[in-house]
């Protein structure tokens, strides 16, 4: 049966006007200027020094991009697009419309989902009966290994191929120059990543958000966002084999599927 959620961590912003594509291909590690109407890229806008500040799923419109971003980060994103705005001849404005996410099936309406095909589809706009809860996409993400930016994330903190954006289809690397471009290219080339995220499994309740992972006696990452039994971590690629544990309980990492072994 295919599952449909309606993700109310999410929102949307129209950026519209003659200057919308290449104000936003400019800023974002996506590119904007080849997206057609009625597709959807994942993406993100970093810190000048190449950190994560939103990852954003963009909509192509005739006139513009819709941006589907984190609800409690919408008007600090709105803010930033402001100072960046400068001449440019583009009007920002909140869409109040629903953002969904359908996974095992089908669902008429829904787009695939740029970042990996077994996350299923994504829409906004419809109206709809939901069959699954926003929790219940949260728990089929982590099973594959893919990180929510919004939950597993501290703003300006991450480096986003640490949270697999090279991987998840978020950065386009031949669109030229982007805020954040040098370093973000500069990991990519050197083709060497210490850390990555992936899925870690244990009994009980998630550990604390930034709780220590350890080999033995090693540091092997720290415990981001999670729910009853799985989380998101942050890890040290060259020590996940061994015994893991956090706070004395032993936790399994998941090498995801779609991440290649030589991708560390």
């Amino acid at each position: 049966m295919t599952q449909i959620a309606h993700l109310d961590s999410r929102a949307l912003i129209r950026v519209s006007g003659p200057d919308a594509r290449p104000f936003l291909h400019n800023l974002l590690t996506q590119d904007v200027e080849t997206l057609a109407d009625g597709t959807v890229r994942y993406g993100a806008l970093l810190s000048p020094p190449g950190r994560l500040l939103f990852d954003l799923f963009l909509w192509g419109e005739a006139d513009g991009v819709v941006l589907d971003v984190a609800a409690d980060r919408r008007e600090a994103l709105i803010q930033r697009l402001l100072m960046y705005r400068l001449r440019s001849d583009v009007q920002i404005a909140t869409l109040d419309e629903a953002v969904f996410a359908a996974w095992d099936g089908e669902a008429a309406g829904f787009v695939a989902d740029p970042r990996l095909s077994a996350l299923g589809g994504r829409a906004w706009g419809l109206h709809i009966e939901t069959t699954a809860s926003e929790n219940d996409y949260r728990a089929h993400g982590i099973r594959h290994g893919v990180p929510d930016p919004a939950l597993d994330t501290v703003p300006d903190k991450t480096w986003p191929i640490e949270a697999n954006f090279d991987l998840l289809n978020g950065i386009d690397f031949h669109k030229g120059c982007f805020i954040g471009q040098e370093t973000a290219s500069r990991m990519h080339r050197r083709g060497t990543v210490k850390n990555r995220m992936m899925g870690l499994t244990f009994d009980g309740p998630p550990p604390p958000f930034g709780a220590e992972v350890l080999n033995g006696s090693l540091r092997a990452g720290e415990v981001l966002g999670g729910r009853d039994g799985s989380a998101i971590a942050l890890l040290r690629v060259d020590r996940l084999e061994g015994e893991l544990s956090v706070d004395g309980r032993p936790v399994i990492a998941h090498w995801p599927e779609w991440v290649p072994r030589d991708a560390g």
